[in-house]
């Protein structure tokens, strides 16, 4: 919030020199206009006008009163030496008498640029805090002053404090829009900074959910479910194995290691290699189910090179398809082919089991839904599911290369 009030204050102070800057120089065309003043009263008139641009410059620049005290006390001599040397106050400085029709047009106009623009100006800067404010009265009477005494007697007095008055609240709305503006939209960014982080952090809880789900299904409930159906088609050897592996990888997680997956029910912790060889994971994979008791064939190529992620999401389902081939299919045989492209490697699952109705895969259905589906649409791959009941299954797997 700190940078944010820097902020508005230069950009504040930034407002205030260029509206100054640019009624100073409007004011003195109407001065160098021919018949607005004298040319010796013009000589003395342009140096206050130079420490008028002088201090509105620097106004901008620095948060210091001095350069608004400066600007204010500049602009109002210079409307009283306009006005003395209209009276005659300043002959023989001028060497000028009084002029007998008063001030000119361009000087009265010189004056209320003065009086309700350049020093109005001001005002932009001394809305931010109580004490600005003070000065802030302090300016406004005295050009309100100075100015009713410049153009006592002429027949656009009234007119010239109306727009004194006019100039002055314009420029305290520019300045108070400003201080408030800049907050506001300060606070409404911290606040969509705020959601942003909440949502991102909901994401991130909602990712760590989902593959904890995966996990929790891949390795434990894959050996509950071995146990509830007393290991039916499996050895107690593998049974064992699997065991052991679940409990090595919950005693590495409860010491705070974040999972990697290789393959259904197996997991490592270990940084994986930015690539690696299909062909070289799939021997896991086959030796695994081997011991399970279902024989997989492979069919087609295996040497293409893959980014770690997509690799782990690949295997990761490929396996879980495997898994449901020798819990439901009702067969001991699975085929597996292997296909690739320029842009796309696929994977085709094959059975000849019991197959089943694709619409009565429901959302309840964890297995396939998360642990194939959503897993290769994270990577950027699909999954489509071909089967009806009595001819089999077949499940195709895909991922960018």
């Amino acid at each position: 919030m700190e940078r944010i009030v820097k902020e508005r204050d230069r950009l504040i102070q930034r407002s205030a020199r260029t509206i100054g800057l640019a009624g100073t120089v409007v004011a003195l065309i109407c001065l160098v206009l021919p018949g607005a003043v004298d040319t010796p009263l013009l000589v003395l008139l342009v140096p206050l006008f130079a420490a008028i641009a002088f201090a509105l410059y620097r106004m901008g620049q620095s948060r210091s009163i001095l350069w608004v005290v400066i600007a204010v006390l500049a602009g109002s001599l210079a409307i009283l030496t306009i006005h003395l040397g209209n009276v005659g106050a300043l002959y023989p400085i001028t060497g000028t008498l009084a002029s007998p029709t008063g001030l000119s047009d361009s000087a009265v106009e010189a004056i209320r640029m003065l009086s309700a623009w350049v020093i109005a100006s001001v005002g932009i800067v001394l809305t931010i805090s109580l004490g600005r404010m003070i000065v802030l009265a302090g300016a406004f009477l005295v050009s309100l002053i100075i100015t009713a005494v410049a153009l006592s007697g002429t027949v656009t007095a009234a007119l010239s404090i109306a727009i004194l008055f006019a100039g002055w609240t314009i420029a305290v709305v520019i300045g108070s829009l400003l201080a408030t503006g800049v907050l506001r939209a300060a606070r409404r960014i911290t606040n969509i900074g705020r959601a942003h982080r909440t949502e991102r952090q909901a994401s991130e809880t909602e990712a760590q959910r989902r593959q904890g789900a995966r996990l929790l299904h891949d390795t434990v409930l894959a050996t509950l479910t071995l146990l509830a159906h007393s290991g039916v088609g499996v050895s107690s050897s593998a049974l064992k194995h699997q065991a052991a592996d679940d409990a090595r990888l919950l005693r590495q997680l409860r010491l705070g290691g974040t999972p990697s997956p290789k393959s259904s029910g197996d997991y490592t912790l270990q940084k994986p290699t930015s690539e690696s060889v299909l062909g070289n994971t799939l021997e896991n994979v086959k030796q695994r189910f081997g011991r399970m008791g279902l024989a997989v064939s492979w069919h087609g190529t295996g040497q293409v090179l893959l980014p770690s992620d997509v690799l782990d999401a690949f295997l990761g389902s490929l396996a879980e398809c495997l898994e449901n081939v020798r819990r439901h299919a009702g067969v001991s045989e699975a085929h597996v082919t292997i296909t690739d492209d320029d842009t796309t490697i696929r994977a085709m699952v094959t059975d000849s089991g019991v197959g089943f109705d694709i619409a009565t895969i429901g959302d309840q259905r964890l297995g396939f839904k998360e642990s194939v589906l959503a897993r290769l649409r994270e990577v950027g791959g699909n999954a489509r599911v071909f089967s009806s009941p009595g001819s089999g299954t077949t499940v195709v797997l895909e991922v960018p290369r």
